[in-house]
């Protein structure tokens, strides 16, 4: 009963703070709070598409041939990745997101220190989804680096 009136006490006076914070008017954040919104949301989805990238060009060809003449898909729908890509997406990405995330705050990645309203401002959301968006493109980019391999196959081939 003891723990119960403290925390009970504890709660109505975080109630009473968060309703006085509701009257105040916050600033929006500034711009070093946007960047840090910017790289911590930027950094994972790096990783993300890095991965998805890179492991899809190494592995694309292989899963065309068994999943892709099982099911009877095309081969443009194979070879350029989007039947193959979903069942990485399911399978894969959601168990590697954790990884990625950890490595993320490992290399100091933190959390921005923002309010509740500053966090949900357009700003912060608009910061946020631009990391998103930037961390990905940058991510796939880099994840091309198989494709550096693939040419000498194609030559070796050739000459045969």
């Amino acid at each position: 009963s003891t723990e119960r009136s403290c925390l009970l006490r504890e709660l109505h006076r975080f109630e009473s703070i968060a309703i006085a914070q509701e009257k105040l008017e916050v600033a929006p954040p500034s711009p070093g709070q946007l960047r840090h919104v910017f790289f911590h949301n930027a950094l994972p989805f790096v990783g993300f598409g890095f991965l998805d990238n890179a492991i899809m060009i190494a592995a694309g060809t292989q899963i065309e041939l068994s999943i892709g003449v099982v099911l009877g898909i095309s081969t443009m729908a194979g070879k350029h990745y989007q039947i193959p890509n979903c069942f990485f997406l399911f399978s894969c990405c959601s168990s590697l997101a954790g990884y990625v995330e950890a490595l993320a705050s490992r290399l100091g990645l933190s959390i921005p220190d923002l309010t509740p309203k500053q966090a949900d401002m357009w700003q912060t959301r608009l910061s946020a989804h631009l990391g998103k968006a930037i961390g990905v493109t940058i991510g796939c980019i880099l994840g091309m680096f198989p494709l550096l391999f693939f040419g000498e196959e194609e030559e070796k081939l050739e000459e045969k």
